[in-house]
């Protein structure tokens, strides 16, 4: 790639949703197009400010938007908890998560641009500000997919259902069926109360699922990953490039994790929930409980929830537990990787060569953990609650299965020749 084709002297903004899986994917672009000549700044929450601060960017914070995200939506809505019905709960998400906090971010981005008038806008995949920013501020909208593709096609069911490619004709009716019901009726609540934001700004007939229409309306779609983690369709967005592994910044540190007995035992299984799943009867405990007192290292990551609890409970020598753990430290000395389906880890599963075993359904976890077993980089136990047996069961199938390790390196060895932080700002160069 040549010096001419990456994004340079460009004023650049950054806007995410306030979540760590929304922001964290997009601090190695930040930091990469601010060291290549660029001058970056970030709009988020302000519970990123010392995050920022490490990487020398510039903060906004939110002003007139409402700090909410998955881990404190039911603490500012406590009526959500009382919704049992998932498709209840999806609508209640979509529009107090997002869509309702489209304009909140709009008006802080507006402000700010008097300030900073920026080149160009460099949002995650659920900012739902982005048709507005698109509307009324004309500068370019580049997003980038920190999920699995949520653009509809004619090939496939809706997004969010997590069913596998139609495989005849009959599932291909099913799944046109599927798509109508779904946007007709499952989801028009929330389709409709976006629509009615974004009237106000004279945006009509999108009357579309509110992730679909971000991807449409992206001058630029960088999606994470390969089309060789992607469903085949026909009809892609044109304005969608895959860029590979495009994950957070690796940041400085005086300290490398590591333990001696990463290898003095035979397997080394790492599990964890991720950031926003506390309850960890979903997940974590079954796990420890498949592999206590076995031959297998079992290493817990918490995201700092609950840690001492299981230190306590599961002091045995071939467990460990710790709050937060660099998956350079760790992931290339395990041999398989247990999650709920969290984009970026699995992502980063895939660059270490690590197959896995997922078990996720909400916030597009389903989607995620069906395209994991679909292209047999691991299995997918189709559940967020799977019991002891189906995670020992699917554990060392996948230890004893020598293909998901082989399609993991694949998709490894593309990931090492794409060079995603280059790629994304060579396509974003283009649009200027």
């Amino acid at each position: 790639m040549t010096n001419q084709q990456i994004l340079k002297n460009k004023k650049i903004l950054v806007a995410t949703t306030p979540a760590a899986g929304h922001f964290n994917p997009l601090t190695g672009l930040a930091k990469y197009l601010s060291e290549t000549g660029n001058e970056v700044r970030w709009y988020t929450s302000v519970d990123f400010k010392k995050k920022l601060d490490r990487m020398a960017i510039q903060h906004y914070p939110f002003k007139k938007a409402m700090n909410i995200n998955f881990e404190n939506l039911n603490t500012i809505f406590p009526e959500r908890a009382a919704l049992k019905s998932t498709l209840k709960r999806m609508n209640f998400d979509m529009i107090n998560l997002f869509a309702n906090r489209s304009e909140e971010c709009f008006l802080d981005i507006k402000e700010i641009y008097e300030e900073f008038a920026f080149d160009v806008v460099i949002c995650d995949s659920t900012f739902a500000a982005i048709p507005i920013l698109k509307s009324v501020l004309r500068v370019p909208i580049v997003v980038v997919g920190i999920m699995p593709l949520t653009e509809m096609s004619k090939d496939l069911a809706p997004f969010g259902v997590g069913l596998l490619p139609p495989s005849n004709f009959l599932e291909r009716i099913r799944n046109g069926l599927m798509r109508f019901v779904f946007k007709n009726i499952l989801a028009k609540e929330s389709i409709s109360a976006y629509e009615k934001i974004l009237k106000r700004y004279h945006i009509s007939g999108t009357n579309t699922p509110l992730l679909n229409l971000l991807v449409k309306q992206a001058d630029l779609f960088l999606q994470i990953g390969s089309s060789n983690f992607e469903y085949q369709r026909n009809d892609l967005g044109k304005n969608i490039r895959f860029v590979g592994a495009l994950g957070p910044v690796k940041e400085d540190s005086s300290t490398v994790w590591f333990d001696k007995r990463l290898t003095t035992y035979k397997r080394v299984i790492l599990v964890t929930q991720g950031t926003v799943e506390k309850n960890f009867e979903h997940l974590i405990i079954p796990t420890l409980e498949a592999f206590k007192n076995s031959d297998y290292l079992l290493i817990v990551t918490t995201g700092g929830n609950q840690t001492q609890r299981l230190r306590t409970e599961y002091a045995i020598d071939n467990v460990i537990v710790e709050d937060y753990i660099p998956y350079q430290y760790i992931m290339p000395y395990a041999h398989v990787y247990v999650t709920n389906g969290g984009y970026g880890g699995v992502m980063e599963s895939l660059k270490y060569k690590l197959p896995m075993v997922t078990a996720g359904v909400f916030e597009g976890k389903s989607e995620l953990c069906a395209r994991v077993g679909y292209f047999n980089y691991g299995i997918d136990l189709k559940t967020e609650t799977p019991d002891v047996e189906s995670i020992k069961k699917a554990v060392n199938s996948v230890l004893s299965d020598n293909l998901y390790r082989e399609n993991a390196k694949r998709i490894s060895t593309e990931f090492e020749k794409t060079h995603a932080e280059e790629l994304s700002s060579k396509y974003i160069n283009e649009l200027f």
